[in-house]
């Protein structure tokens, strides 16, 4: 029987290098909606409350790179369809572009672009009891987003914008691959998430019957190389196990497939095959 990851498994902090350092705070405290936690030489942490979801790192003119594996987008999750609506009209406000917009049946998300061409996914989850057809299968797809439904939630809404809410986390996040069946290799047969939907060019896994923590695609490209130092990149992110032995277990697991990882703080750090590089921790020790 094929091992399962925990199911309380969950996405932590994002790691990203960018061109400049102040231009990235302003455009992700002004206009998404993040606070500052700390801000250190060249490297900043922003959040909601105290909850860190996004660490920068500045390599002074880093450049996009687009034929690379790396980061597709990061998906920050707010609590409510109201708390969309919220979004919305802020970017309205403030002429905030977006690249996109989708309802994936499962979740309602808006898509745009930081300065250094990063990816964000602004989302909110639908009940999982909409995640399921008559027949009981699970149902992910895109169609239009339904941008009036949506703003209709703020008729009677009187609250000023605040930046993104308490409760908002990081859902998931959406990787550039090398190789699909190398990727699943490595998330499905060895960290042990399940494939909840699949394309030929791309996969989207989840723990605990999520409709995806990690999404990767070859759209960039199959084969592409992990991108050079001086792009703006992805530098890592945090997989969040509950327990000190949910952890190990994947450890284990790791070490049988002789995958190298080396101790990185209280956790350890491993590159899947496609170079990017997770960090996997612990919520706590029990």
């Amino acid at each position: 029987m094929r091992a399962q990851i925990d199911p309380a498994t969950r996405i932590g902090l994002v790691s990203l290098s960018v061109g400049n350092l102040e231009r990235s705070l302003s455009y992700y405290q002004q206009n998404i909606g993040l606070v500052l936690l700390g801000h250190a030489g060249d490297t900043a942490t922003l959040g909601v409350g105290s909850t860190p979801l996004l660490r920068l790192r500045e390599v002074r003119g880093a450049r996009i790179v687009r034929r690379a594996t790396g980061l597709y987008h990061f998906a920050v999750r707010v609590p409510s369809r109201l708390d969309l609506a919220r979004v919305i009209w802020h970017f309205a406000q403030t002429e905030t572009p977006l690249d996109g917009a989708a309802d994936h049946l499962v979740s309602e998300a808006l898509y745009l672009s930081d300065p250094d061409g990063h990816g964000i996914e602004i989302y909110h989850d639908r009940p999982r009891s909409a995640w399921y057809d008559p027949n009981g299968s699970f149902q992910m797809g895109t169609i239009p987003l339904d941008f009036k439904g949506i703003v209709r939630e703020l008729e009677d809404d009187v609250q000023a914008w605040a930046g993104l809410p308490v409760g908002t986390d990081m859902g998931h996040i959406h990787l550039q691959v090398a190789n699909i069946t190398s990727g699943n290799t490595f998330y499905v047969d060895i960290l042990g998430f399940e494939q909840m939907a699949a394309l030929p060019s791309a996969s989207f896994v989840g723990a605990g019957g999520y409709h995806h923590h990690i999404g990767m695609n070859t759209w960039a490209g199959a084969g592409v190389p992990a991108p050079p130092e001086g792009a703006a990149r992805l530098l890592s992110y945090e997989l969040i196990l509950p327990t000190r032995p949910a952890l190990q277990a994947v450890v284990e697991r790791l070490r049988t497939a002789e995958f190298p990882l080396e101790e990185y703080g209280n956790g350890w750090a491993v590159r899947d095959p496609s170079h990017n590089l997770v960090l996997l921790h612990a919520e706590s020790e029990d």
